[in-house]
């Protein structure tokens, strides 16, 4: 791969301003200014008709006027100048603009004309935009400031990423006030192009930045946030501050930037899964992005915390309540060690209060003693600068004491005499903080970061592995019912789409009449359950549509017309179609729970879980997560509400069948994946007890979906792709099979790459290589499906699978292009297995929409340019490189 499309917008070597000017307090003023007392390293054009000099500086009438390349524009002029500046600046050659120029879609639909004309000037010369209606950009590495900011912000490894250009400079401020430095400032405003995915896809690979902050108020694109996200969050440590949180602000965040605004837990939930760990407040953002820049993660969520007052130890402790972690139960060998070096009057429990006159060896001691203890995970240690203390002698002491297998976090509470002590821990990268509360937040990210990176590496098919469903029967259901103008499936239509996906159901039937009511009773035998059966009512219990446990025939008849009565008083309004009937469930031990599919404006599919029944709005207990699933993302699901700890035995009932409840929950996630056209589903309530699951009332309502050539276009976490695994036999009878990349096949890519020979190594990565580096290991087999893909080709022996081949392709900025690499095992050479995997490849990009594959191939590489010509592939040379061929095929 070549250098990244937004390469030139991050690292310009000439900059053009328009609308530079010398007039105190505009915007052009400001840019330029900045540009020039920014130290910028490359040529810096003002370009203005008005003027033949603006701050000193010749200034240019236009781009041609220059006769040098310019690599980025930045635009400052009125909003109705912009589209013709975009394309003189394509027509230029010029490849990025940044447009801070206010005026677009966020004034009405006349801005929105002129922002659309942008971006289709843009795009018609493959320029990108950033902005408009934005701050600008910052890289103080190279003194660009394209902002219109008081100042420069001053070096760093922080890549801060907002859509609010007044937060940008508050945060600036803020920052330059608490030493903190940036490694990029990136104002989004509108996102008309440029959006977080592109920006994240370009700071993941930038080696100045270490870690990633998001100031988010809304999403334009989820497919292409969740697929920047993910990427960016498996290599660096990204924190997202995601502002909205409650309705009001939800609403007043999606007028300020015209973006899409989802419900809180929901966009919470996606977070979890791309592996990001989220902030509340700013002053979180910089605490928990320096926390997660040091080389140190937590394997656990167990806390013990070693002071020298029992106050501090106290306000760690509740904090540590507050975010619900638990304090380490210190083992009886702990304890027996503590007790022996320990002054008799120590607190003897955790917090391990070691008495106001502690010494640098007592911390020591206490600090290794716990940093054996199994079921420890971290390490707080609070001193107070008491009579006795020694906080630079006690920081020293910790230096030698630092490990990378448990965190070791500090607090010198204090300011004048803990400075030297909170010095010393800085620069042996020990982190530290002021007060016990911001201390315990941090350990808190750590945990934070080691649970969602987990989640991340999740990447659950589509379907289960378990009995197939019957999907083409369900969708012909759903069509039946669009086709007759219905968008609400009846309680037994929806039933069946349920048991299309084997989910148990209890049997029902509609009846139309109090003898049909009757005859039906008789049928299926008594207690029964009566609902009224109607498109326009949801909650059939609010309407009186609801009897339950009718035990004889003459009450059966009473209850259908008494119900029919209420219903048609309480909501006259509504469609009636008979009576739903169905058996009593006898479920004595039974929990009733609430098992749905929502459609987010933002992510798409949403599954939730909680406590159902009728008072399931009252009781709000719920959480919710992105398909597809597997059962650990299930039970990180259920873990995460009230209602799953009656799962368990307690009183007199028994556990659940934990199992069946799960293979619901995967059997939804199937629904979510495979038709799209079911935008709501409730399984209310489904029951669960000893014996399984069974649903017992469920709704799902429908709309058309225009399908694609992408099947999972509707999802926001793209699915692994299943149905690429294929199994092939080599000429010698050796089976084999190709099938896309997972993350846990980190062991066996490397393997493959470490035993590859030197020559074919070069061919491959062009580069002298003895194995890959976790970096790209971790791009190589941790992919996004939906943007790349990579096939390998395996063999089994003995029960273990062995990496023979792989190839691969990425996704071109303009979408309809990729780049293809392939590399075959040595001593699997000449067997056929480069002309499956490359003609499995070919097939897979072009069911994505691809109509290009590309690639650089060493001119000496003489197999592989037999490969391709076999292929079809074109060759070219490569104009920038004499060693390397060019290879095209038109797909």
């Amino acid at each position: 791969m070549g250098k990244h499309y937004l390469n030139k917008l991050f690292e310009p070597d000439a900059v053009a301003v328009f609308g530079a000017s010398d007039r105190e307090g505009a915007v052009g003023n400001l840019v330029f200014k900045n540009m020039i007392e920014g130290g910028f390293k490359g040529d810096v054009f003002p370009v203005n008709p008005k003027h033949k000099k603006v701050q000193g500086r010749k200034a240019f009438p236009d781009l041609k006027s220059i006769g040098k390349p310019v690599d980025l524009a930045v635009i400052t002029t009125p909003a109705a100048t912009v589209p013709g500046i975009i394309d003189a600046c394509g027509n230029y050659g010029i490849k990025d603009a940044v447009v801070i120029s206010a005026g677009f879609r966020e004034v009405g639909p006349q801005g929105l004309k002129l922002e659309r004309a942008v971006v289709e000037n843009a795009h018609r010369y493959d320029m990108r935009v950033m902005g408009p209606n934005c701050l600008g950009l910052m890289r103080p590495s190279t003194g660009l400031n394209c902002t219109f900011n008081k100042g420069n912000a001053n070096e760093g490894s922080i890549a801060l990423v907002s859509q609010s250009g007044a937060l940008c400079t508050a945060i600036l401020d803020w920052a330059a006030a608490n030493d903190i430095g940036f490694s990029a400032v990136v104002s989004t405003g509108i996102s008309a192009d440029i959006d977080f995915g592109d920006i994240l896809d370009y700071l993941v690979t930038d080696p100045k930045t270490k870690s990633i902050l998001l100031y988010i108020e809304g999403i334009h694109d989820a497919l292409s946030f969740m697929s920047g996200l993910r990427a960016a969050a498996r290599i660096k440590p990204v924190i997202a501050l995601k502002v909205g949180r409650h309705a009001t602000g939800s609403k007043a965040a999606m007028s300020h930037t015209g973006a899409l605004v989802g419900s809180d837990d929901v966009f919470d939930s996606a977070l979890r899964r791309a592996g990001v760990v989220r902030g509340i407040r700013i002053a979180n953002l910089f605490s928990a992005a320096g926390t997660l820049t040091y080389p140190i993660r937590a394997a656990g969520e167990r806390l013990v915390i070693i002071t020298n007052g029992g106050g501090p130890g106290v306000m760690a402790t509740d904090r540590l309540a507050d975010l619900e972690l638990p304090l380490a139960e210190l083992s009886e060998a702990t304890m027996k060690r503590l007790n022996e070096v320990l002054p008799a009057t120590w607190s003897k429990g955790n917090p391990i209060d070691i008495i106001g006159d502690a010494t640098p060896e007592r911390y020591t001691q206490t600090v290794e003693i716990c940093m054996k203890d199994s079921g420890v995970d971290g390490l707080l240690v609070l001193l107070t600068p008491q009579a006795m203390t020694d906080p630079a002698g006690v920081a020293q002491s910790l230096v030698g004491l630092k490990t990378k297998k448990k965190p070791l976090l500090t607090c010198w509470m204090g300011e004048i005499q803990v400075a030297e002590g909170r010095r010393i821990l800085r620069n042996a990268d020990i982190p530290t903080f002021n007060t016990p509360e911001t201390a315990v937040d941090a350990f808190s990210y750590l945990v934070n970061y080691n649970r969602n990176q987990k989640l991340l590496l999740e990447t659950p098919g589509p379907m289960s592995r378990d009995k197939a469903p019957d999907v083409e029967g369900a969708r012909l259901i759903i069509e039946s019912v669009l086709g007759e103008g219905r968008k609400v499936l009846s309680e037994a239509e929806s039933k069946a789409v349920l048991h299309a996906f084997r989910i148990p159901t209890a049997s029902a039937s509609i009846v139309r009449s109090p003898n049909e009511a009757l005859v039906q009773a008789e049928t299926i035998g008594f207690p029964i359950a009566f609902k009224i059966n109607s498109p326009d009512i949801t909650h059939k219990s609010d309407a009186g549509g609801v009897r339950l446990g009718i035990s004889n025939a003459r009450a059966a008849r009473s209850a259908y017309n008494e119900m029919l009565e209420e219903v048609k008083k309480n909501r006259p309004e509504a469609r009636l179609d008979g009576v739903t009937i169905e058996p009593m469930l006898q479920r004595p031990n039974g929990r009733e729970l609430l098992v749905g599919l929502v459609t987010d404006p933002v992510f798409g599919p949403v599954i939730t879980f909680g406590a159902g029944g009728t008072a399931v709005e009252v009781m709000g207990d719920r959480a919710v997560t992105l398909p597809p699933l597997n059962r650990r993302l299930v039970r990180d699901l259920i873990s995460r509400t009230r209602v799953s700890k009656l799962l368990d035995a307690f009183r007199h009932m028994p556990a659940v069948d934990i199992e069946s409840l799960e293979q619901v929950l995967l059997r939804v996630s199937e629904i979510a994946c495979e038709l799209p056209q079911v935008k709501e589903l409730d399984i209310n309530p489904l029951i669960v007890d000893e014996t399984g699951a069974i649903a017992v009332d469920a709704r799902i309502v429908v709309d058309y979906h225009i399908q694609t050539a992408d099947r999972y276009s509707h999802m926001a976490i793209y699915p692994y792709p299943a149905h690429l695994v294929t199994r092939r036999q080599l000429p010698n009878g050796t089976d084999m099979v190709i099938r896309p990349i997972r993350p846990e096949d980190a062991e066996i890519e490397q393997d493959f790459v470490r035993n590859l020979s030197e020559q074919t190594k070069y061919f491959r990565f062009m580069q002298s290589l003895t194995e890959l580096s976790p970096q790209m290991l971790t791009s190589f087999t941790q992919i996004d499906y939906n943007r790349e893909m990579a096939l390998i080709a395996v063999v089994e022996k003995d029960g273990k699978e062995t990496e023979i081949g792989v190839a691969r392709y990425i996704i071109n900025p303009d979408g309809k292009s990729c780049e293809f690499a392939i590399v075959i095992s040595d001593q699997w050479q000449r067997q056929g297995i480069a002309h499956q995997l490359m003609r499995h490849l070919i097939d897979t990009a072009r069911s994505h929409g691809m109509q290009t594959m590309e690639g650089d191939v060493l001119r000496n590489n003489n197999e592989m340019l037999r490969l391709v010509t076999k292929l079809g592939f074109s060759i070219s040379s490569n104009r920038s490189d004499a060693d390397m061929e060019h290879v095209v095929l038109r797909m």
